[in-house]
């Protein structure tokens, strides 16, 4: 049984990448949509908030010498091609999905509207949330903390490369000790970073409890939705 009835998991345009450099790769999209389906077929509600990293640093070569307003718009539009994309895997594996843009691309994605998105969960859809929160100046993780205070999540769940947080970067530092759980206040006051600060504030403030956990361990999001110690939880 779910522990869970609806959740936003944020993915970061890198995580779509598997061994390659850049891109997409199939194998790798095709197993988190894998995971993603059996997740919404055991009845949770499931909203994704999605990177652009894979494609804009990957083409571009990051954003040196740009105007930072320009670069994050051009993030915008990856995190659109992004979730079409990872809709497009989605519906191939019979799951339903709708893609929702912060920006207006009306001819390729609809636009945000609240009422419409949590429609869309109660009829078992899932839901991709793009371009962030479409303002330059705050990333995707911003726009996960939001995303998942208004559609009402019980949980934001960050995928990422490494298996919850940890003392230390564990990818340096091999001593570093993982946290099974930690509250908002000994995050910050360890100055780890789990979000970023505006995002992390914000679901402190919500009281919405954030799961790190690693996209890369098969079954992982399947045992965190069931409520199994996977990752790390913080919590109030």
């Amino acid at each position: 049984m779910a522990r869970y009835k609806r959740i936003l998991l944020k993915l970061s345009g890198e995580a779509l990448m598997g061994d390659d450099a850049f891109g997409i790769n199939p194998g790798t999209i095709g197993r988190m949509v894998s995971e993603i389906g059996d997740v919404v077929r055991g009845g949770t509600q499931v909203a994704i908030v999605i990177g652009g990293g894979n494609i804009f640093r990957g083409v571009a070569g990051g954003s040196v010498g740009m105007d930072r307003a320009t670069a994050d718009y051009m993030g915008m539009l990856a995190t659109v091609m992004n979730a079409l994309a990872l809709s497009d895997a989605l519906e191939k594996q019979g799951v339903m999905a709708r893609v929702m843009s912060a920006i207006s691309i009306e001819q390729v994605v609809e636009p945000y509207v609240r009422p419409k998105a949590l429609q869309y969960l109660e009829e078992g859809k899932v839901v991709v949330f793009a371009a962030g929160t479409g303002n330059p100046f705050f990333t995707t993780d911003t726009a996960a903390a939001l995303r998942g205070a208004e559609i009402g999540a019980q949980v934001v769940l960050k995928a990422t490369r490494v298996e919850g947080v940890y003392s230390a970067d564990p990818e340096k530092d091999p001593t570093a000790v993982r946290f099974d759980r930690i509250t908002f206040d000994d995050a910050m006051h360890r100055n780890l970073q789990v979000m970023d600060a505006t995002a992390f504030a914000l679901c402190r403030d919500r009281e919405l409890p954030i799961r790190v956990f690693s996209i890369n361990k098969p079954g992982a999001l399947h045992r965190v939705v069931d409520g199994q110690d996977e990752g790390t939880l913080v919590h109030v």
